[in-house]
């Protein structure tokens, strides 16, 4: 009995090895002797896999208007064993433009595989199905990108491949957040040598949609009087930038020659970066107010410090600096002075008194020489010397803004921080839903920023900025003409600027313009190229904010001339005692009415816009039973 279970266990274990050998050497087969074979087999059955972003976010301006969408299109392949005869090419090319009939042909069977037809396709649904219908043919509803206004912040936005993966812009900055999360779709072949479309479990959404600072309407009118003063002047290029002060949000920026994200393969690669955001240049006389903020910062000077300006003419080493333009030969001139005329003499005076090292701790905590961190891929640092100490030349030259170079969101966040009053906020392109959340850093006293405001006041008011006045509002502002340095870092050319913002107004923002190499023979002045540019952006945004309600509650105004299309017939007051009819000229119908109001005047409305006429001339008397007829028509700014 024993001998019997003996050899029963040891025919199991036999049994056992040479079963354990047999899936040993068949294994052994499929994974080496076989392993090509079959791998062919396999291919031929499971023939393409792929990743499909059924939704990409959308990107909307701050006011929900569409910027980045999806729309529906098509991509069509083929399956070459699969079709039946020629009429099926012929059919494709009746149905999908662009599509010949003949090359298709020649294209599918040299590959002999799958084979693409057309990719992102705009068809209707009745068109699809009629192309499923071609036996060899087979196709995939697949969103496309579309920016519905075109050029309107092309670079800020950037464009999508082929794959609707983010390339540049926006659109490769946030890339993970607006693809969300895929579907994996395979196609396989089944018996009879179709195709099956099998998708992934997963839904493939969790996109996330982007709502942006950028107020489109601003950005449109920012875009064209950019345009319009770069084509004047035959610039290489130009830059325009708008922020909110207290926020960090940018409301607008652009450069132009831009580009159409619909189809950007039409542009050269140049014009689809941001430059305002990547190619940092020297900002010229913009700067000095950096140089003074340091002076007053340190107690080195006052606005009414007086210096020598040496007729334009100042020795420093073995160079002669001068002025920007050698007529001006400049004797004394207070602090408030060398900022009104942008006096290199007298602000290289000033840096000297202040010394590098000092003048170097202020720029520093205006973040020149770093990031802001705005959210837009390829920002640079600029160019800013890490030495502790410079020679008095270069300390000359920095003083005024050669020497150190600073991007277009650099300048415009440091002029932010002295038009809020001294902090320093960092620049967001993203919407702000909590302005209360917002991150602040003081950088310089607020007597300071007052004193470097009042000194901007002064040179739109009588200075080298006066074509950046606005009609009824105070503006403080600063021009720049900076000297262009080429690839071999010679000067040829100009960069004139024009940096500033309104004051005293309850939506406070900040706008810079620059105009990038003006064409020899044409003007290349801050003033004269990029101050219109200014005032146009800021006249505009004025009129949007309705900042000029206010106006009916006030007096008197500094800069009161009428806007542009009104004829000026008003006076600098607005009453003129009981009795007698106000001047309505230049208010909106909200003001007008709130003043007559005031005044017991009844009124009657015609038109949108601000008042350009009315009935009665202001200063006339009115009886008990007067009406008083007010002509209203949308303000220009040509």
């Amino acid at each position: 009995m024993k001998e019997i279970e003996k050899k029963r266990i040891q025919f199991i274990f036999i049994f056992f090895c040479l079963a354990f050998t047999a899936v040993i050497f068949k294994a052994l087969k499929v994974q080496v002797v076989d392993k090509e074979h079959l791998l062919s087999k396999a291919s031929k059955q499971f023939f393409r896999e792929r990743k499909v972003y059924p939704r990409r976010g959308h990107i909307y301006d701050r006011n929900g208007n569409p910027l980045a969408i999806n729309v529906r299109t098509y991509s069509i392949f083929a399956i070459p064993k699969n079709i039946k005869s020629d009429e099926a090419y012929t059919k494709i090319a009746k149905i999908i433009p662009d599509v010949n009939a003949k090359e298709l042909k020649k294209n599918v069977e040299e590959r002999g595989k799958f084979t693409w037809i057309a990719r992102k396709v705009s068809l209707t649904s009745e068109q699809f199905d009629e192309l499923k219908d071609i036996p060899g043919v087979y196709g995939e509803e697949i969103p496309k990108r579309f920016y519905p206004n075109h050029e309107l912040a092309a670079q800020v936005l950037g464009f999508v491949g082929v794959d609707n993966d983010g390339l540049s812009g926006l659109e490769h900055q946030f890339d993970k957040e607006l693809q969300g999360e895929p579907q994996i779709i395979k196609y396989v072949i089944d018996n009879k040598g179709r195709p099956v479309r099998f998708v992934s479990q997963n839904t493939g959404d969790r996109a996330k949609d982007l709502y942006l600072s950028i107020d489109k309407d601003l950005q449109a009118v920012a875009e064209k009087h950019l345009k319009e003063a770069v084509e004047e002047v035959e610039a290489f290029r130009g830059g325009v930038g708008v922020m909110n002060v207290e926020t960090g949000e940018i409301l607008a920026m652009a450069n132009y020659p831009a580009f159409d994200p619909n189809d950007p393969t039409t542009s050269e690669s140049i014009h689809r970066k941001l430059p305002f955001v990547s190619d940092p240049f020297e900002p010229g006389s913009t700067f000095k107010l950096l140089t003074v903020a340091s002076a007053l910062e340190h107690k080195i000077v006052r606005p009414n410090t007086n210096y020598y300006c040496e007729q334009g003419r100042l020795k420093v080493e073995d160079h002669i600096i001068t002025e920007a333009e050698s007529r001006k030969k400049f004797e004394w001139l207070s602090v408030s002075e060398i900022v009104q005329h942008s006096s290199n003499v007298g602000t290289t005076k000033i840096a000297f008194d202040l010394t590098f090292p000092k003048l170097k701790e202020t720029v520093v905590k205006f973040n020149i020489g770093e990031k802001t961190g705005v959210e837009v891929p390829g920002e640079s640092r600029g160019i800013f010397t890490d030495d502790k100490n410079v020679s008095p030349l270069s300390l000359s030259n920095i003083s005024f803004g050669q020497g150190v170079a600073t991007t277009g969101i650099q300048m415009m966040a440091a002029y932010a921080a002295i038009a809020n009053g001294g902090n320093y906020v960092t620049p967001t392109i993203l919407k702000v839903d909590d302005p209360n959340k917002v991150v602040k850093k003081r950088i310089i006293s607020e007597k300071t920023a007052e004193e470097l405001t009042q000194m901007m006041v002064e040179t739109v008011e009588k200075g080298t900025a006066t074509q950046g006045r606005v009609p009824y509002f105070t503006i403080a502002a600063k021009t720049s003409t900076a000297q262009r340095s080429d690839a071999s870092g010679m000067y040829k050319g100009y960069i004139p600027g024009f940096l500033g913002y309104p004051v005293g107004v309850e939506n406070k923002f900040v706008v810079y313009v620059y105009i990038d190499n003006p064409a020899p023979g044409k003007s290349y002045y801050g003033n004269t190229v990029a101050g219109p540019v200014f005032k146009k952006v800021t006249e505009f945004l004025l009129y949007k904010n309705k900042e000029f309600e206010k106006l009916a509650e006030n007096n008197e105004y500094k800069n009161a001339d009428a806007f542009d299309s009104v004829k000026v017939t008003q006076s600098s007051k607005r009453t003129f005692g009981n009795g007698r009819i106000p001047n309505f000229i230049g208010l909106d119908k909200k003001s007008a009415q709130n003043l007559a109001d005031k005044l017991g005047i009844d009124l009657v409305h015609s038109g949108i816009g601000v008042v350009t006429n009315q009935s009665i001339e202001a200063g006339g008397t009115v009886s008990k039973n007067d009406v008083v007829k007010l002509k209203y028509t949308p303000p220009t700014y040509e």
